[in-house]
Order: structure tokens, then C-alpha cells, then sequence
């Protein structure tokens, strides 16, 4: 996984723009007014914030070392996800499409 395949998935959602509401280094993006994906640009390992429900979270954080509670984020909304390999890019994939539909929901 790189950053570029991770921003150009996430671009792909209905409705999503990409902003830089706290400055060049972070990649915020959005549905309407909500978030749902925080992309460093250029930090390595590739980190990925997603939201998620609180059961899931637990269940991401107790399963695997990669996810970790929001970095400076809700923890109870939000996982951070070292891209490190650990979990598939299907497995990815599916959680942006779930970090998606629930900002999505709260539009």
C-alpha cells in the first residue's frame, strides 16, 4: 500500500473532497461537514485515521497492533491504522467504506 493508492480509493466515494483544515502535512477527508479519513502526506509508516462504531474499534484494537486509538481524535470514533501490512488491502478497504458510511449517515 502507498499513498497514493490509499488517497485515490478514498477520492473514489460520492461526494468526498479532500481539505487541509490543519495545514499541508494532513490530508483531511470529507463528506459535506463530516469526516471520515485523516491521510498524513508524508509520514512514514503510512498512517491512516478512520472513523468506526466503538464495538469495532475494540474489536480492530484487540486483534491487531496496527490499529490504535485516533491519533489526537476521538478514541471511541476514530482508529488509527499503521499501513504496516498487517491488515490487507481488502481489509482496508472495507473499513474506509465503513469510516465512509457513517459520516455519510451523520450528513
Amino acid at each position: 500500500m502507498n499513498h497514493h493508492l490509499v488517497e485515490s480509493y478514498i477520492l473514489s466515494f460520492d461526494k468526498t473532497k479532500k481539505t487541509f483544515p490543519y495545514g499541508d502535512d494532513i490530508a483531511v477527508f470529507v463528506i459535506g461537514n463530516e469526516k471520515f479519513a485523516l491521510l498524513p502526506v508524508a509520514k512514514e509508516p503510512l498512517r491512516l485515521s478512520l472513523r468506526a462504531d466503538k464495538q469495532l474499534s475494540q474489536l480492530l484494537r484487540e486483534k491487531y497492533e496496527s490499529v490504535m486509538p485516533g491519533e489526537k481524535l476521538d478514541p471511541n470514533e476514530w482508529n488509527t491504522i499503521i499501513l504496516s501490512g498487517q491488515l490487507s488491502w481488502e481489509e482496508v478497504q472495507s473499513l474506509i467504506r465503513h469510516s465512509y458510511d457513517l459520516a455519510k449517515k451523520a450528513t
